[in-house]
């Protein structure tokens, strides 16, 4: 039959804030979906902000190794654009397409000339119907190749130029729960009624392509995975190394996997492509720093540990993690000590917070979890001398992975790309809220 084609469904800032992870939302089609798929509950970004965590998914690779500091257009960039996915499947006889969102590159062209795609599917609007449309127009085509199909969508991410915080109007805010970082409030409940709006175009734009492949032939020869970049932009969530900013939804629907299987071990994104290459049955390139997701299908753990990074987003904000099954260990590499304000979407929630005086809210240098007794991160045990032994562990075990991967950030601060407007304060609040 040839290779399968490939779908890659994926949202802007939903973090697991859907029904197949227990989330007080509705998206029934996700849920179905997830029924017929492999869903890792426990996967993570390698970054809570969006350009780094897309490139280490279609790299393969760590963020800063691929050389995505930051966001593209502020100026980052991959080192080698011959490593994103789309490369190595037009070597191995696909075609491609991109509908909507990609941010692993600006700039005119963007999609095709730096990146590589083949196609770039014109789009009417930036809300999720329009990029359903666009995804459905080319799946009817005739296909005479393999084809890869990036479906980017601005939901969930914050778009307040359309009049709501996410987008889309809201139903009632009584009887909705504030995100899960805020306190219970007219406003928190507010912003996360225009989320689940959001939500609800998401899973209807995935439930018309998922009815598309099926009703065009195509659906029993097509891998689908739907995912996400990080958290959502609330407060002490996106750009934030905790579960609430590097835990994604990831399932995989493919010919030969198992429906409805929920895997609980420990996984990253930059799994995702060395997965691909085993279920096509071509060669891994050589500069994989992921494994292959598959043998967690057989209860094999594939991973001790993952890694996440953050260094850039509106503001300079250079931190590093090491998650283990059972610890959290997060460290600071600068001297500013409070939340990092521009690197939050503005909102109501944000807004709340800072009126209240979230600026002077000290953060620590170091940040240890135990995640057993902890799973919500917030008792730190970093100074609690019956966790010294776990902390150095850690602490060496990110030095280690920091040297390995060449981290810029062990060579001193980062600087920003030169030719683009500079980095915001990290006191500064933002005029606006920042794509990510």
């Amino acid at each position: 039959m040839g290779h399968p084609n490939i779908i890659y469904f994926h949202t802007h800032d939903t973090g697991r804030y859907i029904q197949p992870y227990g989330a007080p939302i509705r998206t029934q089609r996700l849920q179905a979906f997830a029924e017929e798929s492999v869903v890792f509950r426990n996967a993570h970004s390698a970054a809570p902000t969006c350009s780094p965590s897309r490139a280490a998914l279609l790299t393969g690779q760590w963020a800063h190794t691929a050389g995505m500091l930051g966001l593209a257009h502020r100026g980052h960039r991959l080192k080698d654009y011959d490593r994103h996915l789309v490369r190595t499947l037009h070597r191995h006889g696909y075609t491609s397409a991109l509908v909507g969102v990609q941010h692993e590159a600006t700039g005119p062209g963007a999609a095709t000339q730096t990146i590589g795609y083949h196609e770039d599917l014109p789009v009417t609007d930036k809300l999720a119907p329009a990029h359903r449309d666009a995804a459905l127009r080319y799946l009817r085509r005739d296909h005479d190749r393999p084809f890869f199909l990036s479906i980017g969508l601005n939901e969930t991410h914050t778009l307040r130029d359309t009049g709501w915080l996410f987008g889309h109007p809201g139903g009632d805010a009584r009887w909705t729960a504030p995100a899960p970082t805020m306190p219970n409030a007219p406003i928190t409940r507010s912003d996360m009624a225009s989320f689940h709006a959001a939500a609800l175009q998401v899973d209807q734009a995935l439930g018309a392509v998922l009815d598309t492949l099926q009703k065009e032939g195509l659906a029993d020869n097509t891998v689908v995975l739907v995912t996400t970049d990080h958290g959502i932009a609330m407060p002490d969530m996106k750009c934030t190394l905790g579960t609430t900013g590097t835990g994604v939804m990831m399932m995989v629907r493919a010919p030969g996997l198992p429906a409805g299987h929920a895997i609980d071990s420990l996984v990253s994104q930059i799994d995702v492509f060395p997965t691909l290459c085993e279920l096509l049955g071509i060669d891994a390139p050589p500069w994989f720093q992921g494994t292959s997701l598959l043998p967690t299908l057989e209860g094999r753990q594939i991973r001790e540990e993952t890694f996440a990074e953050i260094t850039y987003h509106a503001a300079y904000q250079p931190e590093r993690a090491i998650r283990t099954e059972r610890w959290l260990y997060i460290q600071r590499f600068n001297d500013w000590n409070r939340p990092t304000l521009p690197n939050v979407d503005a909102s109501g929630s944000k807004s709340l917070w800072v009126d209240a005086g979230w600026l002077d809210q000290e953060l620590p240098t170091v940040r240890l979890h135990d995640l057993m007794f902890d799973p919500h991160e917030v008792r730190n045990l970093a100074d609690c001398p019956t966790a010294a032994s776990v902390r150095a562990d850690l602490a060496e075990r990110l030095e280690r992975w920091m040297l390995e991967t060449d981290d810029p950030l062990l060579l001193g601060p980062v600087p920003p790309p030169e030719g683009f407007p500079p980095p915001m304060a990290p006191d500064a609040p933002p005029t606006g809220p920042f794509p990510s």
